[in-house]
């Protein structure tokens, strides 16, 4: 922590942040209850499409690309001094790592690991059988019913940092929800850091756009969490996003050594347009994001052995007449599913998948293309599952309205994950038994038992009979969902926090922003 950060913070080795104080514990008694589940835990099998030999063939040629190809670390000449210690060939800023080196770096990267949240009850562990939902990133513009197209502000950061913290089957607050373009750049993080640790009690993540905002995603979890518990526990995981083809940029190497040396989770992801940043083909795309994880992954452990870190793959296709990326594609599937399975081998926490989809409004484009890549990320084992909500027009627009049909989607993941009961209740021979040959069910002693929770249900679709519909105003799925963000935001109750927490934050980010000029580039 810089000097200037000690003077606005003080000193707090040791503490924990906690919702503690007499204010606080009032508020708790008065607040909303919101209802979170806990994050997912598979109990069916992942979806494999990759037999041994294609995974060897995939496995062999990517640790060809490492060795003969290299990656380049650009603008970052630590980095390649880094990596010359550590065994490989640096020639200007071109690193060619020796076969099988990349892989033993990448050992002392944990399988798992827990996130904390400043509420305890909300915390996740990423990795094993678990999958943990997370909110849109950085989409520029955001869509509503009433409003439209336009640029994003903070007030709509703040909006969604609210719908997620309400929202029943999100496990986490995400990061840059939306980029507030009404607050200059380099200040931006700090606003929607605190819009994070003070409207939601999920976990969160932290600025990625320079190194000295990674410090300072630091030195304000230092605030929230005590100095002492940061140090020591995971409190942010941030996305590391790779130049892809095989290049590592200075700025996002920065964040990561940053967070690395801090003890805190990264996601490396190599960011894929097949046919522009990646070959056509599923197996050659697969060659070259396998390399590129192996390489960030390998670098983030020279930094510091045992950083948490979550292997990313961000994939789509592209449309060869528009050159627009495509969603919810059959090879974008086929990737992220070969992915999970070469990503399973390295032993390691999973990223991908999200509600994906090229179109411009919420509409059947949209459901189709999300479900499908939704449904991918749950069948293909990912762990960490961005994009997981919000997601419209290739991920240059966060929609309010889609936020909620997606979020409310994502209960049926749940339900899908849990797999099939067959304990003796849930064998149902009893009931069978009861209402024997053409009968029914409905008043059976089982289904009296089990009705409430047998079912998973929508809190958002339609399903009252047509001349029920049509005299509540015939009501398509938008304007359902414009109903429910409404509702959300006007029942919205702040989680309680500590105020002498909230006002150190506030004076942080005060300080910080007074400190240094504005810039919008």
């Amino acid at each position: 922590m810089t000097e200037a950060a000690r003077a606005v913070t003080g000193e707090r080795a040791g503490r924990r942040g906690r919702s503690g104080g007499g204010a606080a514990r009032r508020a708790e008694r008065t607040a909303v209850s919101v209802e979170t589940a806990r994050f997912i835990t598979r109990n069916i099998p992942d979806f494999e499409v990759l037999d041994e030999a294609a995974i060897a063939v995939i496995e062999h040629n990517a640790e060809t690309v490492l060795e003969e190809i290299g990656v380049v670390f650009s603008d970052n000449p630590d980095a390649l001094e880094r990596w010359r210690q550590a065994g490989a060939r640096v020639d200007g800023d071109r690193v060619r790592i020796p076969r099988g080196l990349a892989r033993q770096l990448c050992a002392t990267a944990p399988a798992s690991f827990t996130q904390h949240a400043r509420n305890p009850e909300r915390s996740v562990e990423i990795g094993g059988r678990n999958l943990v939902l997370a909110p849109v990133y950085g989409p520029p513009f955001v869509r509503d019913a009433q409003g439209g197209r336009r640029y994003a502000t903070i007030e709509d950061f703040r909006n969604f940092v609210k719908l997620g913290y309400m929202s029943k089957w999100l496990h986490h607050s995400g990061g840059t929800v939306c980029e507030p373009t009404d607050i200059a750049v380099n200040k931006r993080h700090l606003d929607m850091l605190l819009a994070h640790m003070t409207l939601s009690d999920k976990p969160f993540m932290g600025s990625v756009t320079a190194p000295e905002r990674a410090q300072d995603s630091v030195e304000m979890c230092e605030i929230l969490f005590g100095r002492e518990f940061v140090a020591e526990n995971t409190v942010m995981t941030s996305l590391i996003n790779i130049n892809s083809p095989l290049t590592f940029d200075g700025i996002m190497m920065g964040a990561l050594e940053v967070y690395a040396r801090a003890n805190q989770a990264c996601i490396i992801s190599p960011f894929i347009v097949g046919g522009a940043m990646a070959p056509v083909s599923v197996a050659g795309t697969l060659t070259q994001v396998l390399a590129e994880a192996l390489a960030g992954v390998a670098y983030s452990q020279i930094v510091r052995p045992g950083a948490p870190v979550i292997v990313g793959t961000f994939v789509t296709s592209i449309d060869m007449n528009s050159g627009a990326p495509t969603f919810g594609t059959p090879e974008a599937s086929l990737i992220t599913y070969g992915m999970g399975q070469l990503t399973r081998r390295l032993g390691l926490p999973y990223r991908s998948a999200g509600g994906f989809c090229g179109s411009k409004l919420p509409d059947a484009q949209a459901g189709y293309e999300s479900a499908n890549s939704l449904n991918m990320g749950l069948m293909s084992g990912v762990n960490f599952m961005l994009h997981a909500c919000g997601w419209l027009e290739g991920g240059l627009v966060a929609s309010y309205e889609k936020f909620v049909m997606d979020a409310d989607q994502l209960g049926a993941l749940h339900q899908v994950a849990k797999g099939v009961d067959t304990s003796e209740d849930m064998q149902a021979l009893d009931a069978i038994r009861e209402v024997g040959p053409g009968g029914h069910y409905l008043g059976c002693a089982h289904t009296q038992a089990n009705f409430k929770t047998a079912f998973w249900r929508s809190d958002l679709l339609d399903y009252k009979p047509f001349e029920t519909w049509e005299e509540e105003g015939a009501r398509d799925t938008q304007t359902l969902a414009s109903a429910r963000v409404a509702r959300l935001l006007d029942t919205y109750r702040q989680p309680p926090l500590d105020p002498e927490i909230a006002q150190r934050l506030t004076a942080y980010v005060e300080a910080k922003k007074a400190a240094i000029a504005d810039s919008f580039s």
